[in-house]
């Protein structure tokens, strides 16, 4: 009795070449002999990326990719969530394998020795560039997941480059009095200082109390706090002050595609806006290559039995996923359901909007009208140079962001774009932590403090599952919606919205699909 791998080429080929993020990249999978007295088997793989780091002073972090696996049975259609090992969070304690100058850490989050997936990261300071690691063995539990040994299965394994952003206290608003909305510390104007993870007062206007300048410039009052109002924001609520990893960039249109086609054809249904058995050239969220979004019907599905495929098309000529058809896009015409549905299947989780200003500015003290790279000015992309291409870069000097809706810039532009001029964070647009995009290209979205909804989210991860509609289905995590808000601007709004700390819209909870809107997600550190 044994473990079988099958990986047919012609299949994998085509998810080596659609794996998450920017040039992040597995190839050479395989599946070794189980250990069938202790069911369990390795999954091996190469690993590579690019703009990797590990630094000990300054922001003091490294990035890292968040590796998962999926598994199904050859009798089946359905994609499952492979439980990997975990004893003491340490790769060496695991059972997984790690190659020289990596560390492999395991989440703790599946219970009798499971985890849903590890992160791989530089194992000591690096200076900024590529990394290749070859021989990655990661233990699979098969056996926790219903497996036998005589089970023949086909494995996929998934990446997504993500930023270590350590523990610290920080500040959210910047000061100045003509941001929307922005927090503030009581009703002074000033920036609050967040020290800790304990529960915190929203306005009321009490010393210490985390204001919002009376939801002044918001477009939506429905905020349930201000000047007068108060509410508690729980301490189990994840303010920022503990340490998380974030998505490095934003759900690209190829990470939406590998997620699709690991979906059931209902759960396909309920992800796209157009049905899975419509024809090939089919646009998956919008019209064809509208607002530049590629992604579409590569092979029709069957009514409720067989999912479709999907792949990227942007140059429209019918012959998916070349080099020219914006995969590393960012994925616009996102929905909240679809966001938390792919977050939830990638075993990640929402942020919070407290942690998307950590993530922006870092433990450093406010700048009055800030963006992410901790400046006051502003310069948007007015052009493409390699346009679609995975190379796609602004065609002007100097740009930081997609952003003002111009003319010529009609979507949002490839993840890492910016990361080519001069290496300072207004170079290239990078956050303190040297997160990319979290002003402009497309709206961040975020659980909001001022909703009722978005309160008793608690920081749970996803388990790698949706329901059988195809839905996110974690406990705490906001429904359709009401309880999340946009942070961060996106590609056709002015600069006013891509400052750190607008909220604009920081009681919206639009639940539906935009040209504007994307997001990306979060994972508390092991």
């Amino acid at each position: 009795m044994k473990l079988n791998l099958l990986i047919l080429s012609t299949i994998f080929a085509l998810w080596v070449n659609t794996i998450e993020a920017n040039n992040v990249l597995i190839s050479n999978v395989s599946l070794n002999w189980p250990n069938a007295g202790s069911n369990y088997s390795l999954v091996k793989f190469n690993i590579s990326w690019e703009n990797s780091w590990r630094v000990s002073t300054g922001p003091s972090n490294w990035d890292a990719a968040w590796v998962f696996v999926k598994y199904r049975k050859q009798s089946q259609n359905t994609w499952n969530h492979a439980t990997l090992n975990w004893v003491n969070g340490t790769g060496s304690g695991d059972g997984h394998t790690e190659p020289t100058n990596t560390d492999i850490s395991s989440s703790n989050d599946n219970g009798a020795g499971g985890a849903y997936g590890v992160f791989i990261r530089p194992s000591a300071d690096k200076a900024l560039g590529s990394v290749n690691y070859s021989g990655v063995q990661l233990r699979w539990n098969y056996a926790l997941d219903g497996l036998t040994n005589g089970d023949a299965v086909e494995v996929r394994v998934f990446a997504i480059e993500m930023v270590y952003v350590p523990q610290g206290s920080f500040y959210v608003g910047d000061g100045s009095s003509t941001i929307n909305g922005q927090f503030e510390s009581g009703t002074t104007g000033a920036p609050l200082q967040i020290t800790s993870e304990g529960a915190l007062t929203l306005g009321g206007g009490g010393a210490g109390s985390l204001g919002n300048h009376n939801k002044t410039g918001m477009v939506s009052t429905a905020e349930d706090f201000d000047d007068v109002t108060s509410q508690s924001l729980p301490a189990a609520f994840p303010k920022g002050y503990n340490h998380f990893y974030c998505m490095k960039y934003e759900i690209t249109q190829a990470a939406y595609v590998s997620f699709l086609n690991t979906l059931t054809y209902s759960q396909q249904v309920t992800r796209t806006a157009t049905a899975p058995n419509s024809t090939a050239g089919t646009g998956a969220v919008i019209d064809p290559n509208a607002f530049r979004n590629g992604i579409e019907i590569k092979t029709p599905g069957v009514s409720t039995t067989t999912p479709a495929v999907y792949a990227c098309n942007l140059d429209g000529d019918g012959i998916f996923d070349e080099p020219m058809d914006g995969e590393n896009i960012a994925s616009n015409y996102l929905s909240w359901g679809d966001i938390t549905a792919y977050l939830d299947w990638a075993a990640l989780r929402p942020m919070t909007e407290l942690e998307f200003e950590k993530a922006c500015r870092g433990p450093l003290s406010p700048v009055a009208d800030e963006f992410a790279w901790g400046s006051s000015a502003i310069t948007g992309a007015t052009g493409f140079s390699n346009g679609c291409s995975t190379s796609e870069s602004a065609s002007n000097a100097g740009a930081q962001c997609a952003f003002n809706n111009h003319a010529s810039v009609q979507g949002p532009m490839r993840v890492g774009c910016f990361g080519q001029g001069v290496n300072t964070r207004l170079g290239i647009g990078a956050s303190y932590y040297g997160i990319m995009e979290l002003s402009g290209n497309v709206y961040e979205r975020s659980i909001a403090v001022g909703r009722a909804n978005g309160r008793p989210f608690t920081g749970s991860h996803g388990n790698g599952a949706l329901d059988a509609a195809g839905s996110a289905n974690v406990t705490g995590w906001p429904a359709g919606g009401n309880g999340a808000n946009y942070r961060g601007g996106g590609w056709s709004w002015g600069s006013d919205y891509q400052r750190i700390s607008d909220r604009y819209f920081g009681s919206n909870n639009f639940s539906g699909r935009t040209h504007k809107d994307g997001g990306r997600g979060m994972r508390t550190a092991p």
